[in-house]
């Protein structure tokens, strides 16, 4: 007993000083965002009080990023992207699951491939191509989108109809639904938990990226969050504290959405599991 307790409270030790090694960086940055620029030269560690304590940093870098249309744009492409996402991968996988047939299984082990194929080795080529057919915009961003994120969507849609009873199916076929109606009021509302694990990991992923914005929005009143982002901190990296405060305002609404939204993860990579 004594020597589980000991390893209890080295493991407790532990996952404490991870905690902070952690949560180091966002202290520095949450910190050093009230302070002056002077403050922040003095001492990087120190709470913003007294002189040093600035919060119209924020009312600056928040004119300055231009947040309003930057925040549009990426609310615009994440959730346009996430709703496709989530409508074509749920229809294509159930369709996979429930046709029997070779083409089927080799359609479904080419999305799983895909998933192997690294960005990096088609990022030229498809630049190339979207600029001839001009889809360099947000357009084309969210079809691209829509191509990168549905092979996970669709592995993950794919285990999980595989646990829901055809029956369900064949009665509403029986009572006159057509292959829409079964899908849209019978298949989708049992597909809730991993539709909001899919579109939460979509979100995540679509809201923070950087590279392919940078590469297909080349006009300034495009550029998303993380893009306008790099720009600014560019623009004001000798002025730190507007720097600090903006990357605070970039990266405010993805956390709040993090955290409304983490159980949900849980619950529906558990429910699926059990699936």
């Amino acid at each position: 007993m004594k020597s589980e307790r000991r390893i209890k409270i080295v493991l407790a030790i532990i996952s404490w000083f991870l905690a902070l090694v952690f949560l180091s960086p966002f202290y520095i940055v949450l910190t050093n965002s009230f302070k002056t620029q002077k403050g922040i030269f003095i001492d990087i560690m120190r709470l913003p009080f007294g002189e040093y304590f600035n919060p119209s940093n924020y009312v600056d870098a928040f004119e300055k990023l231009d947040f309003i249309k930057s925040f549009s744009n990426s609310l615009m492409i994440t959730v346009s992207s996430c709703l496709m996402i989530i409508l074509l991968a749920s229809m294509a996988a159930w369709m996979m699951v429930r046709t029997k047939s070779k083409s089927s299984a080799i359609l479904y082990y080419v999305f799983a491939a895909a998933m192997l194929i690294p960005f990096q080795s088609v990022m030229l080529p498809l630049i190339n191509l979207m600029g001839k057919i001009h889809f360099l915009n947000p357009g084309g961003l969210v079809f691209m989108y829509i191509g990168f994120g549905s092979s996970l969507a669709i592995i993950l849609y794919h285990g999980f109809i595989k646990g829901i009873p055809l029956e369900l199916e064949e009665a509403a076929l029986l009572d006159g639904c057509n292959v829409f109606q079964i899908y849209w009021y019978i298949v989708l509302p049992l597909l809730k938990p991993i539709t909001v694990t899919v579109g939460i990991l979509n979100v995540m992923w679509i809201w923070n990226d950087f590279l392919l914005p940078q590469l297909v929005i080349n006009k300034p009143g495009w550029q998303t969050i993380p893009l306008k982002m790099f720009y600014f901190f560019g623009q004001f990296s000798k002025k730190w504290h507007l720097a600090l405060a903006g990357l605070v305002i970039a990266m405010l609404p993805i956390v709040i959405f993090y955290f409304l939204m983490q159980k949900h993860i849980v619950k529906g990579i558990t429910q699926g599991a059990i699936k």
